[in-house]
C-alpha cells in the first residue's frame, strides 16, 4: 500500500518523539552530568517515583525518567534519583531585538528586548523554524557562559526594557527564565515569554509571579493537529491561556496559518469563537504566513488571500485587533477600534508614530488595550 507523505511525516514524528524514555543504547541518553556543573540545577517540579525513577511535572507531557536518561526535551536529566535542568545560565542566542519582532505590538512599541534562547523544545513541530536550536540540547550547541545576574545586567546596561525568552521554547529552561525574571522583576525590567504554551498549571501559576507579557503559540484549534503538527495537545494551552488572563498577564496570540494544516476558515472561525468567549475581544491575534522549512518544505507559502480572509472572519466574530505577519505592509498598523484611526504606525519593526496617550486612543479617548508605560 502506498504510504503518503502526510502518513510519513506523522511516522517520522511518532518515532522522534513518541516514547517518554530514550532507548537504552543511546549515547544522547547516557551522558554525564554532575550536580556540580554551574548549567546543572535541580528541576523545581517533579516527583519521585520507585527505584530511582522521577516524573517530570514541568510541561504536560510529564515524561517518566530512570536515572542517567532525558525526557523528550533533552534538558532534564535524572542525576541518582533526582530531576535536574541541564539549561541554566547556559544561553545559544542572545541578541537586543525590537519588541515588534516577538512579536508584540501593543507592549510598549519601539522599546528593546534582551532576548535570549537554551537550546531545547518540549514540541517536535513539523514546520519549526528555529529548528537548529529547538530540536537539539544545550550540550550540543555552543553557548554563552550567562548567569541570571549577568543577563539583567546586561539588559540593564543596553536599556531594554524588557528581557524576552524566545527562539527555541522558554518552557524547557523554565528555571534559568524564573530566576532571571525574579531578578529583573525588582529592578522594573519587564519580561516576555515567548511560547508554545505547554505547560502545567503549578509552573505556569509560579512563572505568572514573575512575568509581564507572553507571546503564546496557537498552533491550532484541533487536538489531532497538535498531535500530527507539533507532538501535543490543545486543551492545556487553552488551560494556559485563560490563566494569563485570569492572572493579568498581558499577551498575543500567534496562529501559524499552514497550507492543508490550518487553513481551515471554519476551524479558525470556531478558534475565534472561542478567544472571544474566554478571553475577549482585547487580546491581538496574530495570523502568521507560513513558509516552506524543515520537515514541511513541500507546501507552498501561506498565500496571502488566505491570511486576509482570516483576519476577516476574527474580526466578524468580534476580536478588536487582529494582525497579518511575515507579509511586509501588511499587519503592524494599530487601528483604534472606535474611531478606525491609526494609532500606532511602523514601517518594518521601527516605530513611526504613537498616538496612544495613557493607554488612550489620542483621537477620540478610547481605551487601547495594552501596556503603554
Amino acid at each position: 500500500m502506498k504510504t503518503s507523505r502526510r502518513d510519513f511525516l506523522k511516522t517520522t514524528l511518532y518515532a522522534a518523539c513518541g516514547g517518554l524514555l530514550v532507548p537504552p543504547g543511546s549515547a544522547w541518553a547516557k551522558k554525564r552530568f554532575s550536580p556540580s556543573d554551574p548549567h546543572v540545577k535541580e528541576a523545581h517540579f517533579y516527583r519521585p517515583l520507585a527505584d530511582g525513577a522521577v516524573q517530570c511535572k514541568t510541561c504536560p507531557h510529564e515524561c517518566v525518567i530512570v536515572p542517567g536518561r532525558r525526557g523528550r526535551c533533552g534538558t532534564k536529566v535524572n542525576i541518582e534519583g533526582k530531576l535536574y535542568t541541564i539549561s541554566y545560565g547556559n544561553p545559544c542566542a542572545v541578541h537586543i531585538d525590537p519588541v515588534e519582532k516577538k512579536p508584540l505590538l501593543h507592549f510598549y512599541p519601539g522599546s528593546k528586548a534582551f532576548s535570549l534562547a537554551v537550546a531545547g523544545c518540549n514540541f517536535c513541530c513539523l514546520n519549526c523554524q528555529n529548528w537548529e536550536i529547538s530540536q537539539t540540547t544545550p550540550d550540543k550547541t555552543r553557548n554563552y557562559n550567562l548567569p541570571p545576574d549577568e543577563v539583567v545586567g546586561l539588559a540593564s546596561r543596553y536599556g531594554c526594557k524588557s528581557i524576552a525568552y524566545t527562539y527555541s521554547e522558554a518552557v524547557t529552561f523554565y528555571e534559568y527564565m524564573v530566576d532571571i525574571s525574579a531578578r529583573a522583576k525588582k529592578i522594573g525590567i519587564k519580561n516576555i515569554w515567548v511560547s508554545n504554551a505547554y505547560i502545567n498549571q503549578p509552573a505556569l501559576t509560579r512563572l505568572c509571579d514573575v512575568i509581564d507579557a507572553a507571546s503564546v503559540n496557537l498552533k491550532s484549534f484541533s487536538d489531532k493537529i497538535y498531535r500530527d503538527l507539533n507532538c501535543g495537545h490543545l486543551q492545556p494551552v487553552l488551560e494556559t491561556f485563560k490563566t494569563l488572563h485570569r492572572r493579568g498577564v498581558w499577551m498575543e496570540l500567534i496562529n501559524l496559518v499552514i497550507p492543508t494544516y490550518t487553513d481551515d476558515m471554519e476551524m479558525i472561525k470556531r478558534m475565534c469563537g472561542w478567544i472571544l468567549q474566554n478571553l475577549g475581544p482585547e487580546y491581538p491575534l496574530h495570523f502568521s504566513r507560513f513558509f516552506p522549512q524543515y520537515k514541511l518544505v513541500h507546501l507552498p507559502p501561506t498565500p496571502v488571500e488566505v491570511l486576509k480572509k482570516a483576519k476577516e472572519t476574527a474580526q466578524k466574530e468580534g476580536l478588536h485587533y487582529v494582525y497579518i505577519g511575515n507579509v511586509p505592509g501588511l499587519g503592524n498598523k494599530i487601528i483604534c477600534p472606535d474611531c478606525k484611526k491609526v494609532v500606532v504606525e511602523r514601517r518594518g519593526y521601527r516605530l513611526i508614530s504613537n498616538h496612544v496617550k495613557n493607554g488612550k486612543c489620542g483621537f477620540c479617548g478610547r481605551k487601547i488595550s495594552g501596556r503603554w508605560g
